[in-house]
């Protein structure tokens, strides 16, 4: 039996001023990411990975 998925909501987008909501999960090794209002639609990813995202979106 495959566990469920427990996605977290990022605290940045809590209440009606923030529409895009980023979601995150733990996978098996791995981050899984998603945008609330597509949830079908996962990124999958590690640890360094996304770091190497958010780095290049802060230079940005």
């Amino acid at each position: 039996m495959t566990p469920a998925v427990l996605w977290q909501k990022s605290s940045f987008s809590q209440g009606e001023d923030a529409p895009n909501c980023v979601e995150v999960a733990a996978g098996r090794g791995t981050l899984l990411l998603r945008e609330s209002e597509e949830p079908g639609a996962v990124v999958e990813t590690t640890g360094a990975g996304l770091a190497a995202l958010i780095r290049h979106l802060a230079e940005n």
